[in-house]
């Protein structure tokens, strides 16, 4: 699953997992760049008592937590080429051993790979091996930014609100619509979401969300050119 960053990747992995058959089991997410390169692999593979400093006691990996259903590695173009090498066997044959022991778990887990980065450009420049790119990218997902896919605007709005307000019917006026589906949003799905979380703040125990409520940086866009018209329930027209 390839876009920039905060355009959803992990919700297309969980619905991906939810309407498969595996959705009985356990969806498990890990972001790779957040986790530093020498705890990564206990992370993802585990580790037994004794095998680096602090490791008090076994540890189970993500791949072998995740066993039966879905494992989301985010942002796995940061990963070093080490540890891509085991990512591959873990992907290829299905099986690894966790860090500091011999035995060879063997799994059964559906990856999913998530990145903001130029995969082929990574290649070229030999920090990315070309075999793992090849075995994560059977089915390729790529997200548009927010601002090129503004007919999923009034869909999100619906979902905060709901999610902000617990169901108490909250919605926006045609006005901060307008205004909402003007703007280029460079933070994607979260700054939106934050956004509308800030709106809900500002209206109090408002029902319908006015465009006076939304941040200056939205209210800036001009009324000229301010994108699809809305119609009284938000939908688009």
């Amino acid at each position: 699953v390839t876009g920039e960053t905060w355009t959803g990747k992990e919700v297309i992995a969980r619905a991906i997992h939810h309407n498969s058959q595996r959705k009985a089991n356990r969806f498990v997410a890990i972001n790779c760049g957040a986790i530093p390169e020498t705890l990564l692999e206990a992370e993802l593979f585990g580790a037994v008592r004794g095998a680096y400093t602090g490791a008090t006691q076994d540890r189970t990996g993500k791949f072998e937590y995740a066993n039966k259903g879905t494992l989301f590695l985010d942002e796995v173009g940061t990963m070093s080429p080490a540890l891509q090498a085991k990512l591959l066997r873990a992907v290829q044959e299905r099986e690894f051993e966790r860090l500091g022991d011999s035995k060879t778990i063997k799994v059964d887990v559906r990856v999913i790979a998530a990145t903001n980065a130029d995969i082929p450009k990574l290649i070229a420049e030999g920090s990315f091996r070309e075999d793992l790119y090849w075995r994560l990218n059977v089915v390729s997902v790529k997200l548009p930014p927010l601002r090129d896919r503004r007919e999923d605007i009034p869909i999100l709005v619906k979902h905060f609100f709901e999610k902000f307000a617990s169901g108490r019917g909250v919605q926006a006026s045609q006005g901060a619509m307008r205004a909402l589906m003007a703007y280029s949003w460079p933070g994607n799905i979260r700054q939106l979401e934050n956004e509308l979380q800030r709106a809900h703040v500002m209206s109090g125990s408002e029902a319908s969300i006015s465009r006076s409520c939304l941040s200056p940086s939205l209210l800036n866009v001009s009324e000229e050119g301010e994108g699809a018209a809305v119609d009284k329930t938000g939908a688009l027209k």
